[in-house]
């Protein structure tokens, strides 16, 4: 057996402190400080900040109230939270949207010296309102980066008499068919994205509907659309259009999906749809491109305006099966990492990759290193915890049956992450995770297809004090599940059945 070394890393930031009063809030993940919080909405990032907004109870932790929460950050690790943003008043509710950067000042909203920021929200009508029952698209404007927000009185902009008309996203197109705003929205219960234009953001014209098609379970929630190039070749491009669905999600409950295609300035056509209409069986359901494979990735949506034209997307961390009865102190839900998503070919096939934004990139906190080595069967535990970590671990299974780790392991305990080499399966187990019986549904497994290659898998985990998000083979398949283990299940082990594994690397960093 190879000898177990420990080094120092190089010296960055520390992980922010827990409170006392909440064990599981967690280190590296935004959750407000108090109260509800689900889908993030308004993502942009203009003069070095990124903004991010989001669905916000100012005051319970159960759903209702909803206001824009904020938050701001200059690296998408350490967030400063902001005053509410947009607040729901007597007549509406602020339902999910978007912000851009109206550069040209398009909307009038700002001058050519200072342009604005234009927030494109959802408007939820209650019994106060002449619109009482509808949902419609509706305006705010800041013109000191964020920090206030004026409605427009023109409100709402954009209303087809809907009761389930919601979650634009907008951004500017630019090309053969002209330069202007695109809206991407959903008629939810529909099952259908609704593409819009402007010159202005304030007069919108209709342009088509995509959908229904692939997973229809569920309605249509927070649409997203947008292009990316093809293993970093701008002259091999294709659009995205992402569709999260609740419920009907392939782990269950709430998730995400994203279709491949193409989109001139009019029409999105889909390359990637399986099934058009609404599949009554879901048998075709693993053919699907789901963004994250597991149960707690949901309204995942990308910044605007981020240079280099990164697309960086951020999802809420939970599902909407048990939102509301988390175990968690006086705030409830947070954040997934950040995600950069990027378009690679993988045996003629294009499809999504996935980098979280790393935590521990030059971290303070020590490290731990594993060389190769032929795996006994049974369980290694390791000498180091992780309850805040990034582990690395590259396997060749060879002839073994299954083989992978036991995350947060302590007593009875323990969040298995598996690869079953038969059946080509990865696997996150949380039944026996910690606290797992506060709703019928949270304890589960999820699943993933992934193929070795050369052999091999490489699996990337970050464990947070509720979470733990796994990036397999560089990002082609994610999991991302909530888990509430108890205080002493910190104990880490790689498991291995049958003979003929190796381990080629595995490292921690963190604890």
């Amino acid at each position: 057996m190879n000898p177990l070394t420990t080094t120092a890393a190089p010296a960055s930031a520390a992980a922010p402190t827990v409170p006392s009063r909440d064990r599981f809030r967690p280190a590296w993940h935004y959750a407000a400080e108090r109260n509800w919080l689900n889908d993030p909405n308004g993502l942009v990032y203009l003069n070095g900040t990124y903004h991010l907004f989001y669905q916000h109870n100012p005051f319970g932790t159960d759903w209702g109230n909803m206001s824009w929460g904020h938050a701001t950050s200059r690296d998408l690790l350490h967030w400063e939270e902001q005053p509410v943003a947009i607040p729901c008043d007597a007549q509406e509710a602020i339902f999910s949207g978007s912000v851009v950067f109206d550069r040209n000042n398009s909307s009038g909203f700002g001058t050519a010296r200072n342009p604005p920021l234009v927030a494109v929200y959802t408007s939820a009508y209650g019994g106060d309102s002449p619109l009482a029952g509808r949902q419609a698209q509706s305006l705010a404007y800041s013109v000191d980066e964020g920090r206030t927000w004026t409605k427009y009185q023109g409100n709402p902009v954009l209303d087809r008499a809907s009761a389930d008309f919601r979650d634009p996203k907008v951004f500017w197109y630019d090309g053969a068919a002209g330069s202007y705003w695109v809206m991407a929205a959903v008629e939810a219960v529909e099952r259908q994205v609704v593409l819009y234009k402007s010159a202005d953001l304030k007069a919108w014209e209709y342009l088509s509907t995509f959908g229904p098609a692939n997973a229809t379970g569920g309605v249509w929630e927070c649409p997203d659309l947008f292009e990316l190039p093809v293993d970093g070749n701008p002259e091999d491009r294709k659009w995205v259009l992402i569709v999260n669905i609740n419920p009907g999600g392939i782990a269950g409950g709430s998730a995400g999906q994203y279709f491949l295609g193409g989109f001139d300035g009019v029409t999105f056509r889909s390359e990637s749809t399986v099934t058009e209409g609404l599949q009554k069986d879901g048998s075709r359901m693993r053919e699907y491109g789901w963004l994250d494979w597991g149960r707690d990735y949901y309204a995942a949506v990308s910044f605007s305006n981020v240079p280099d034209s990164r697309r960086i997307m951020i999802g809420w961390m939970s599902n909407w099966d048990y939102a509301g009865s988390t175990p968690t102190g006086g705030w409830r839900s947070a954040m997934s990492l950040p995600r950069e998503v990027l378009l690679t070919r993988v045996d003629g096939e294009v499809v999504l990759r996935q980098t979280a934004v790393d935590p521990f990139e030059g971290s303070e906190l020590g490290s731990f290193h594993l060389g190769p080595q032929r795996l006994v069967p049974g369980t290694l535990e390791l000498p180091v915890t992780g309850t805040v970590a990034r582990i690395d671990v590259e396997f060749e299974p060879g002839t073994a049956t299954r083989v992978g780790l036991m995350l947060r392991a302590g007593g009875a305990q323990a969040t298995l992450l598996t690869y079953d080499v038969a059946e080509g399966m990865l696997r996150l187990d949380r039944r026996a995770s910690g606290h797992v019986d506060f709703h019928g549904t949270f304890a589960s497994i999820e699943t993933v297809a992934v193929p070795l290659q050369d052999g091999r898998l490489r699996l990337r985990a970050y464990l947070d004090r509720c979470s733990v998000e796994v990036f397999a083979q560089d990002g082609l398949a994610t999991i991302t599940d909530l888990v509430f283990p108890a205080e002493a299940g910190t104990a880490l082990a790689i498991i291995a059945e049958g003979e003929g594994a190796q381990l080629l690397a595995l490292d921690v960093v963190g604890g």
